[in-house]
């Protein structure tokens, strides 16, 4: 039995077989899921699980270079942008429209659905390496 903090099977798959510059998406329940991009949907109710609990757990085996939001969370859930900013505060990130974020995430591994309720509560997560 895995005794990290990432125990979710379908998530610890995707992280483990992630190369560099492959893009993850953490989402809220509204992101639209592109038909060939793989969905793990966790959502049980509203606001479970929350966007905050999945990034910690996926970062915690995630090697991240660059993250990207949708630029309207700045203003529209600055909770989610602090919180962001915050604990990445030594990486870069970029932003674009929400309409340009939506059309990166056609190229995403996976796309873990949340059961977040607040607004733009969306990021890519570019994959780094660890040497």
């Amino acid at each position: 039995m895995k005794k990290t903090t990432l125990i979710n099977q379908d998530i610890s798959y995707i992280v483990a077989g992630m190369g560099h510059k492959e893009l993850i998406v953490i989402a809220d329940r509204g992101l639209p899921i592109p038909d060939k991009v793989r969905c793990i949907d966790l959502s049980i109710s509203k606001g479970i699980p929350s966007f905050i609990d999945c990034v910690d757990a996926v970062c915690s085996e995630l090697e991240v270079e660059l993250f990207i939001i949708a630029h309207e969370m700045k203003n529209k859930n600055t909770q989610i942008f602090n919180f962001l900013k915050k604990k990445f505060s030594s990486l870069p990130f970029n932003d674009f429209p929400h309409d340009e974020f939506k059309k990166m995430t056609h190229y995403a591994k996976a796309i873990i659905r949340t059961g977040e309720y607040t607004p733009y509560a969306n990021v890519i997560f570019v994959s780094g390496v660890v040497f």
